[in-house]
């Protein structure tokens, strides 16, 4: 899923979405967070509730949940959010660590 709103996308997954925004992105109105939806869905899976972020599983899928996750910028996720979401999908197993945070690199 990249940056720019998917024209494509479901009426369900774009009201989840905009109702996400307006909780999570609570500094953007709704439509100009939707332009974002990959930065609503980290959102939420770093600060989302447990009814909140089930649903979002449900109507987005673990696979785009991944890319949000191999996508990450700085700061989208805290450390305990960020290993979390790698052990409940599966991308670290739970005799590994997991990777570091994003962080920023200088030449």
């Amino acid at each position: 899923m990249n940056e720019d709103y998917p024209a494509s996308m479901s009426d369900p997954k774009n009201d989840l979405l905009k109702r996400y925004a307006a909780r999570y992105i609570w500094w953007k109105t709704p439509e100009e967070a939707l332009r974002y939806p990959t930065r609503i869905i980290a959102q939420v899976m770093n600060i989302g509730t447990f009814d909140d972020t089930t649903e979002l599983t449900q109507q987005f899928g673990e696979e785009t949940l991944k890319q949000v996750l191999a996508q990450a910028e700085i700061g989208q996720f805290n450390g305990r959010s960020w290993a979390y979401w790698h052990y409940r999908l599966g991308i670290t197993r739970p005799d590994q660590e997991v990777p570091p945070l994003p962080q920023q690199r200088f030449l």
